[in-house]
């Protein structure tokens, strides 16, 4: 070994050291109880797995399961459909506009999650403003149910996790080189057909990113479901919140969050999946 590069190995061990604390940190407060919570759920109230067998036998859990997936399926496909745009706005717009349209879009991230609840609330009851304005410009004839129910869920949700599709899909958008499209419109492709089969495909790692991240950050929502939902709209969550606070049945619970933390660790796998497929396509 030459002192070079004995120089090189002995700077790089010193520079490991500063992980040390972020590695601790994540240890104690994320390794160990989680550890500690499926650790339960097999030893609670006896070695075994009789609370996954209950997850999987009893209807009310998986109906639970059932909202959870569906509410997060819904919020991550409406997110799309409206991040979509505005991120291809914010990419060939004018500086001015893109400016504004990011100020919009971080402005939610200065507010409570749990004031942002209470504020749809106040927004979407009866003789809230929406309904007022709906009503005023001969919209409706009469009050819509917009809250306690599954639109107030997936209203709050979206508004909340909107950004977390745009930033990912602009980041990829403004990378794709515009003489791409130009060139297929050059060679006659129309305007739909360009988009579909050169510009979409090209913008799809930010697609991913952006849905498995609504996609996973859904699967553990509490706070909106419970203040906006109504007694079909129980999500995974706060059947855990209430596994532990009303029964105080760890195990059941326990064996909940590792269904929750499958969930989002298969999505994260697809998510490898779908990057290394498109690396082999590529090369």
């Amino acid at each position: 070994m030459t002192p070079g590069s004995w120089t090189l190995a002995e700077g790089m061990d010193r520079r490991a050291w500063f992980v040390v604390p972020a590695l601790a940190l994540v240890a104690i407060i994320f390794l160990y109880p989680t550890g500690w919570l499926l650790l339960r759920s097999i030893t609670e109230p006896s070695w075994g797995l009789q609370n996954y067998a209950a997850v999987v036998k009893q209807p009310i859990y998986l109906r639970v399961l059932w909202n959870t997936f569906v509410i997060s399926a819904s919020v991550t496909a409406i997110c799309l459909a409206i991040g979509y745009p505005v991120a291809y706005t914010m990419v060939h717009s004018s500086e001015r506009v893109r400016r504004l349209l990011v100020f919009v879009i971080l402005v939610p991230f200065w507010t409570s999650l749990l004031v942002r609840t209470f504020a749809w609330m106040v927004l979407l009851q009866q003789k809230g403003l929406v309904n007022d304005f709906l009503m005023t410009v001969g919209v409706i004839t009469a009050p819509l149910a917009l809250i306690y129910n599954r639109v107030g869920v997936l209203i709050g949700m979206v508004q909340v996790q909107l950004p977390f599709v745009i930033l990912p899909l602009y980041s990829v958008l403004l990378r794709i080189d515009p003489s791409y499209s130009l060139a297929a419109a050059t060679l006659g492709a129309p305007p739909m057909r360009n988009f579909l089969r050169v510009y979409f495909p090209l913008s799809l790692p930010g697609v991913f990113t952006g849905c498995a991240l609504v996609f996973i950050i859904s699967l553990g929502y509490f706070i909106t479901p419970a203040l906006l939902g109504g007694p079909r709209d129980v999500m995974i969550a706060q059947l855990i919140l209430s596994e532990i606070e009303d029964f105080g049945n760890w195990g059941l619970a326990g064996s909940l969050s590792a269904v929750l933390l499958l969930s989002a660790a298969l999505t994260v796998w697809i998510g490898y999946r779908f990057s290394a497929a498109r690396v082999r396509w590529a090369q």
